[in-house]
């Protein structure tokens, strides 16, 4: 349910107060007590969240700025406040989020903290200034609504609605997700129906994109007639006229103001009916029990790296190649286009500057306008030049999702903070619903993945398979599911494979139950292609000078029978490893439990870091290697970046945000021992990460693949591929 949402009469069209577009707009007080003039406020700028931005005032027929000369936190306050926020976080000089144009309205501004519009603060006067857009300021107000906050209509009457939401009847209460049902808006405390007279499918759209669905769909009008006549009716005193492309209710405009008389305020119409089509991945359930997930075919647009479900960078297939889009223009309608097209409901968020992280290969989308209506991003009109496009621009979604209660079968107990504790799941028990643990056996970073989406905490930092630390609730020790196996893309724990109610669990739950903690932020390791490719090459290496390696497990089995004056084979290259995540690459063994090798004198953070396989063009591997993590550190950074992790003298190991580690091809174990490998076309695989040791906000692009073809004397590698576009065949 939306905290608020709020309408002003037409002609006049709303930014309403739940609204993610660019910039959002309130309209001031017509006149305050003190006879302060008439100001609209709006934030604005790059790069930025829809509560936060360049504070920007409509004064006189014209949009200007204000100067950060002598402005103060009680002053973003004000600001804050008259926008509808509870309060203010901070405020920011110097044009944080970019220069403004036109006006700079206000400089000296002078608040206590106490005035309802910064209009009525002190000054030096509209429009007098001795500043420059540079200095331009910004808030940050806080992302909590004031309840029931009012527009102020331009002839003094207030309208005021505080939550709207789609009653279900009887035989759809059970229902999850409730897809159907009245619609009811709650305004003075209390619930009431709007009349379906000029209600129009556009509106219905609306309602539906709020609610996480991507549709609207048609229903059986006579059940909801014979309800409505027995029903005592309370109707909302308002019409609506939505276009369909609003992000919300409050966007829309009202229409004529509707004279209530009791039951004959909307003779012979009745009170309005939403139905909505789900999305594939939300299809209605009864009771508690969800049905099965199935993978949603999504061939052209997907979303990555979010931590949320129906979040993520938006990334589109074009020629078998998965790329990213341009944010130049990106905008709430183009995201909502994104959102339907995956099922889920309309925009909350269009984000742009790689908010959910820089994705990997070609800008393949540039300047995307979309009237909102397409069935496709693809269909939209777009620049195919991205020219002066980075992955620093990537753009992102945040869409609506359904009230599915998944939150509501698991929770965590015994944690230092709500983000991690022991997992406990709601299981039916002999006809009754009971709270217990989740064995621990073959428990791992998947299934914590899938247990932090369901309750809504982001990405799962790890995977517990001891948990006596946590208290958890004392009649919740009984194991109730176990054998649980995930692949990480599920919505519940429920639907991964697991026992069912035969529980078999032999350590039992309590001290060795299922836990974990959870992140709203993760790294996402990318390797670089084409570094591997360009750097591929072949070295007869004597046995004599391979000592360390073969310790290290580095050669192939033959090689434990070799002769120390014999030759091993070495495909030898270079792996350049970026994270483009949103928080450090950090092994899980902290500094105590690394195991120094004396051999090559430095310490592994990580038993396996990477796999390097030779493959048939079948699949089956002909030779393998493996990189353990002796040294997981910065050797570059992106610029303006600082350098965090150095391997020397026992220092932390990492990877950087915006940083990468680079395994020069000269370096023991950076290759694969091919000496057995006959001549003939193989498939070359990387994978980083495999046993997914850490978390990451995306594995899928933890795989390369590259053709090879070894004649017997010279090898060559090409067409590679990151991620899974790539085949065998």
């Amino acid at each position: 349910m939306k905290e608020v949402a709020t309408f002003l009469q037409d002609p006049v069209s709303i930014h309403g107060l739940l609204t993610t577009l660019l910039w959002m707009c309130v309209l001031c007080n017509a006149q305050s007590d003190s006879g302060s003039p008439v100001i609209q406020l709006r934030l604005a700028g790059e790069k930025r969240k829809h509560y936060e931005g360049r504070v920007e005032v409509f004064y006189n027929g014209e949009w200007g700025t204000v100067c950060d000369d002598d402005f103060s936190i009680y002053a973003a306050q004000v600001v804050c406040r008259e926008l509808g926020y509870l309060d203010a976080e901070s405020w920011a000089p110097s044009a944080k989020y970019g220069r403004g144009e036109g006006r700079i309205w206000l400089d000296n501004v002078h608040c206590t903290g106490a005035e309802k519009s910064l209009a009525q603060c002190e000054s030096n006067g509209f429009g007098v200034s001795d500043c420059k857009h540079s200095e331009d300021v910004g808030v940050v107000c806080t992302q909590k609504r004031i309840p029931g906050f009012k527009f102020i209509k331009n002839h003094g009457m207030t309208v005021q609605v505080e939550d709207v939401r789609i009653r279900a009847t009887y035989s759809h209460r059970k229902r999850i997700p409730i897809t159907e049902g009245f619609l009811e808006v709650k305004d003075g405390g209390k619930w009431r129906q709007i009349c379906n007279e000029e209600w129009t499918e556009m509106n219905s759209r609306v309602i539906c994109g709020m609610y996480g669905f991507p549709g609207e769909k048609r229903f059986n009008t006579r059940p909801y007639k014979l309800l409505a006549k027995r029903r005592k009716k309370n109707y909302w005193g308002f019409s609506v006229n939505c276009t369909g492309n609003e992000a919300d209710l409050s966007d829309c405009k009202l229409g004529h103001e509707i004279e209530l008389k009791g039951n004959n305020t909307c003779e012979p119409g009745m009170p309005v009916v939403i139905s909505c089509v789900p999305g594939r991945a939300f299809a209605p359930s009864v009771s508690m029990g969800f049905r099965k997930a199935y993978r949603v075919e999504q061939p052209l647009v997907r979303l990555k790296g979010g931590a949320m479900i129906g979040e993520g960078r938006v990334e589109v297939l074009k020629n078998g190649e998965w790329g990213t889009v341009c944010d130049d223009n990106w905008n709430i309608q183009a995201a909502t286009v994104v959102c339907r097209e995956l099922g889920f409901g309309s925009a909350k968020e269009a984000l742009t500057g790689a908010r959910m992280g820089q994705g990997i290969g070609p800008v393949h989308m540039n300047e995307v306008l979309c009237s909102g209506f397409e069935k496709s991003l693809t269909d939209c009109y777009f620049n195919r030049d991205a020219l002066g496009c980075s992955h620093e621009e990537d753009a992102a979604v945040r869409c609506n999702v359904p009230a599915m209660g998944f939150h509501k079968r698991l929770r965590l107990n015994g944690g230092r903070n709500p983000y991690e504790g022991r997992v406990e799941v709601l299981a039916e028990r002999n006809g009754s619903l009971v709270w217990g643990t989740v064995c621990s056996d073959s428990w791992g970073t998947m299934e914590a993945m899938v247990v932090c989406r369901q309750l809504g905490l982001g990405f799962a930092s790890h995977a517990f398979q001891e948990t006596w630390y946590w208290q958890g609730d004392a009649s919740a020790d009984a194991v109730v599911m176990s054998g649980v196996r995930c692949s990480g893309t599920e919505l519940t724990l429920d639907q991964c494979l697991h026992h069912g109610k035969h529980v078999l669990c032999p350590k039992g739950g309590g001290r060795f139950a299922a836990g974990v903690s959870c992140t709203q932020t993760a790294p996402d390791l990318v390797l670089s292609s084409q570094v591997v490719e360009q750097t591929t090459y072949l070295e007869d290496r004597p046995m004599y000078v391979l000592q360390c390696a073969q310790e290290e497990h580095c050669l192939s089995s033959s090689a434990d029978k070799a002769d120390s004056t014999s030759y091993r084979r070495l495909l030898r290259f270079s792996s350049q490893i970026h994270n483009n995540g949103q928080s450090d690459f950090r092994p899980r063994a902290a500094h105590h439990s690394w195991v120094w090798h004396e051999c090559h004198r430095h310490y592994h953070s990580m038993e396996v870091f990477t796999h390097y396989d030779l493959m048939s063009l079948n699949g089956t591997k002909v030779a393998e290697g493996h990189k353990a993590s002796f040294c997981l550190e910065d050797t570059h950074c992106d610029e303006g970046i600082q350098k965090r992790y150095e391997c020397a003298n026992f220092g932390a190991q990492g990877i950087t945000v915006g940083c990468w580690d680079t395994y020069r091809h000269d370096i023991d174990c950076q290759w694969i021992d091919i000496t057995d490998v006959k001549p003939g076309d193989y498939i070359f695989q990387i994978v980083i990460n495999p046993n997914y040791e850490v978390a990451e906000s995306d594995y899928t692009n933890n795989i390369m693949r590259c053709r090879s073809r070894y004649d017997g004397h010279r090898i060559w590698t090409y067409n590679c591929h990151i991620g899974e576009t790539m085949t065998f065949g």
